[in-house]
């Protein structure tokens, strides 16, 4: 038991000890499902959000259809940053999320990418020959950013073609990213926020894909269970601070339309 002298100083003391033992009942940790191609801004993000009210963020990077899955089936997520629109719209439709806290956190865009320089060209032309033996893509069915690039490839004539034995899929982007960086394939479709670091030039070559050529990629977010901490961290990414990150990452944001 602590004992203080009979003294002023000893209310100064023990307002002091129970600040802090409420300080520490108050932080909160957060469970937050993160679509891949977001890890590297919300990151930093949460760096800055943890430095300003104390409470703490515990990221879960994976697919945006995985994520959907596990909130379905009872996933302790308190918020969930999808790269698409559709599974939060589920989400909120199917009574597994918070009703109205759907908003739009970024639009993501996705480029061709090879760390070789000099590779891929700036209209995507080297997807026409055979100078590459593997392609890789995020799974069109888990991952909104591989539902792009098959779309990109449809358009131009190319799923059928390069589906037979020429391209390989990732579970998440995350994962496509990482078979084009180890050399096991080529060229891969990725997140420019994946290649793009702030401050510093894209290695190798890329393609930025037009828009024109994919369905746009409006990646929101929802917050699964209602708190005080999790309406905090909704409203502390919408500040001018946190876009500033977001679209230093390559990605467009609501406000800067």
């Amino acid at each position: 038991m602590l004992h203080f002298p009979n003294k002023p100083g000893k209310q100064i003391a023990l307002a002091i000890i129970m600040l802090l033992a409420w300080d520490s009942l108050s932080a909160a940790e957060l469970r937050v499902a993160v679509a891949s191609n977001f890890s590297d801004a919300i990151k930093r993000i949460a760096g800055d959000f943890e430095a300003a009210t104390g409470h703490r963020v515990k990221l879960i990077f994976g697919s945006t259809g995985k994520h959907y899955a596990q909130i379905r089936n009872g996933a302790p997520f308190d918020l969930f940053f999808a790269a698409d629109s559709r599974r939060p719209r589920l989400l909120e439709e199917e009574g597994a999320a918070d009703p109205g806290s759907r908003f739009t956190y970024a639009r993501g865009k996705i480029v061709l990418w090879s760390p070789k320089a000099g590779y891929v060209d700036s209209d995507g032309r080297v997807l026409e020959n055979d100078s590459f033996r593997h392609l890789a893509i995020a799974n069109p069915k888990l991952a909104p950013y591989g539902m792009a690039a098959r779309e990109v490839l449809k358009r131009r004539g190319l799923w059928q073609r390069l589906q037979r034995g020429r391209m390989v899929r990732g579970e998440n982007i995350a994962q496509t990213y990482q078979f084009v960086k180890s050399g096991n394939a080529d060229l891969g479709f990725v997140a420019y926020a994946q290649v793009k670091r702030p401050g510093h030039p894209i290695e190798g070559s890329y393609w930025e894909v037009p828009q024109a050529l994919y369905a746009p990629i409006e990646q929101q977010a929802v917050m699964v269970r209602k708190s005080d901490a999790a309406q905090q961290f909704i409203e502390f990414i919408q500040q001018d601070s946190a876009l500033g990150i977001i679209r230093s990452f390559g990605y467009d944001t609501p406000d800067a339309e």
